[in-house]
């Protein structure tokens, strides 16, 4: 049996939303940057999203996140997507940083819709298109209402999907018969938001993934994703619930920026896992729920190296 599935698209398919490691002062730490980049594009993830919401975008600032880009950018030597989060309640200031984005040498523009202001449609779509217009660069919209306060509607995508620089959506939304039914309206490239919803998204026909806990298993999400493609849900369903515990304790323990740092600790992969305030670091019980996550999900502590539950060979 085969799926059919969305083609890969200019987005890349693997895609992880990047931390941004720092160091103890609170400081971007270019050498975890590094790390992690090359931890990343080692396990098989093809696409990174810079400045979004794991990468802590709302406390850093303009020049943290051209450095970002440019770092990105050289280090990945076009074996990654870069794309940059422009996520802001004020559109003026998202033009500036699209175009920030495209001068740092961006692949593509995540979009949200403008948070806390609480806009009409019409004032969402004039947002992202006064956005997308601005920054000349492929454009992934973000739809994420539990952290913007306000959905973006099935016919605001379809109408969204005109534009001929909005190619993509990440849906942080989880309502899949409405991506369904935008995917059989439109051409935009699907991207599953939601870490606990990947098969589903998938199997619905999604191109892809933007994960938080791929900062972690990049390499698991490539297997879910290439299981998908040939109609292997059983090993995609094996593949997804192996990755249970460590989705659960990242995405649903405080929040996947800082669950996320810490695992990558656990790992060796970072040195530190300095959060910015208002967030705060795992606390010890936390911690040790994300070591018997990562121990459950086949990672062994003592040599720091992610290993295949029995089954999933």
């Amino acid at each position: 049996m085969t799926i059919t599935t969305a083609a890969p698209s200019i987005f890349g398919t693997n895609l992880v939303a990047m931390a941004t490691p720092m160091h103890p002062d609170g400081t971007v730490s270019r050498g975890g940057v590094e790390a992690l980049l090359a931890h990343l594009v080692s396990t098989g993830c093809d696409g990174v999203v810079v400045a979004g919401t794991t990468g802590e975008a709302p406390t850093l600032t303009a020049l943290e996140m051209r450095d970002l880009i440019e770092q990105t950018r050289s280090h990945s030597n076009h074996a990654l997507k870069v794309i940059a989060g422009v996520g802001t309640n004020d559109t003026s200031a998202g033009i500036e940083m699209a175009r920030s984005a495209a001068a740092a040498g961006a692949d593509a523009l995540l979009v949200t819709a403008p948070y806390y202001s609480r806009p009409t449609q019409d004032g969402i779509v004039a947002h992202i298109l006064d956005i997308a217009d601005a920054g000349q660069l492929p454009v992934m919209v973000y739809d994420v209402p539990v952290r913007t306060g306000v959905v973006i509607e099935g016919p605001t995508l379809i109408e969204l999907s005109r534009h001929p620089s909005v190619l993509g959506v990440k849906d942080a939304k989880g309502d899949l018969y409405e991506a369904m039914t935008v995917m059989a309206s439109t051409t935009l490239a699907y991207y599953c938001g939601i870490d606990e919803l990947a098969l589903p998204y998938l199997a619905c026909g999604a191109t892809g993934l933007v994960s938080v806990t791929g900062n972690v298993v990049a390499d698991r999400y490539a297997e879910l994703i290439a299981a998908v493609r040939v109609g292997d849900l059983d090993r995609a369903n094996a593949i997804q619930r192996s990755l249970l515990p460590l989705t659960d304790a990242v995405m649903r323990t405080t929040q996947g920026a800082i669950m996320a740092k810490a695992a990558l600790v656990s790992i060796g992969v970072l040195s530190d896992a300095t959060v910015r305030r208002p967030l705060l670091e795992s606390s010890a019980a936390d911690l040790r729920r994300l070591e018997d996550a990562l121990r459950l999900t086949g990672i062994d502590q003592e040599s720091r190296s992610v290993l295949i539950p029995v089954g999933l060979a």
